[in-house]
């Protein structure tokens, strides 16, 4: 994370959300921006983005309630807010949704880059624990101690998604979501197989023992440590 970060911007204002991607991408990192919760939501490899720029005024779903949705959903993500809301109520109901930072607007894009690159270290440093696996998101690959293993996007989702989040623990509607799943017709039986393939593949990659197990009436926790690229 230290030279640039996956970001997703969602900002309603046209001319704003230009100007700040644009800048944002001259900074180094790799940007995609979006008018809305429901446009952030038609985004795939959602899972893979390291921190969300959030404007709280949006059309539609607010975005208090989309960083609820996304805390919920990716419990790793960095959050920043950037907004015009500064009373303190308002921003202790931003950090109650779950940001990370809160910016007043102006912001300028070099104090938003200053803010999401500080974030990016503290995320950093949580997750910076020595691991024997390594997955590359993008060349969907594990790399273990027995070797190199292909994975499918869905093997990827779900493990990049357990590896990020606290405790290494998602919960089958959270793993439901990073699919993009419909929850109203999402088949936990469906769910239990894919887990069963991704295990048989981080034991191809050298896992010994547990590799992911199942918490009762609840989801799935990851058992080994696996650093996400």
């Amino acid at each position: 994370m230290a030279s640039g970060l996956n970001i997703v911007l969602v900002e309603d204002h046209d001319a704003l959300r230009e100007v700040t991607l644009t800048a944002l991408r001259a900074l180094g990192h790799d940007v995609v921006a979006v008018d809305s919760a429901e446009g952030l939501d038609e985004l795939p490899g959602i899972e893979f983005v390291d921190v969300a720029i959030l404007d709280l005024h949006l059309p539609g779903e607010d975005g208090i309630s989309l960083a609820r949705r996304l805390r919920a959903a990716l419990p790793g993500l960095g959050i920043v807010m950037v907004t015009a809301r500064v009373s303190a109520d308002e921003r202790i109901e931003g950090f109650a949704s779950g940001a990370d930072i809160y910016l007043a607007k102006p912001s300028t894009p070099q104090e938003i880059d200053a803010a999401i690159r500080a974030l990016g270290r503290r995320l950093q440093e949580r997750e910076a624990v020595p691991s024997a696996y390594r997955l590359d998101v993008k060349a969907l690959v594990l790399k273990g101690p027995a070797g190199t293993v292909a994975l499918s996007a869905t093997d990827c989702a779900i493990l990049s998604g357990l590896a990020r989040a606290r405790g290494r623990r998602l919960e089958s509607w959270q793993i439901a979501e990073l699919l993009g799943r419909d929850l109203d017709t999402f088949s936990k039986a469906a769910l239990e197989v894919q887990i069963l393939r991704l295990r048989k593949k981080l034991v191809q990659a050298g896992a010994e023992g547990t590799s992911i197990t199942a918490v009762r009436g609840t989801g799935y926790q990851l058992c080994i440590t696996v650093a996400a690229e």
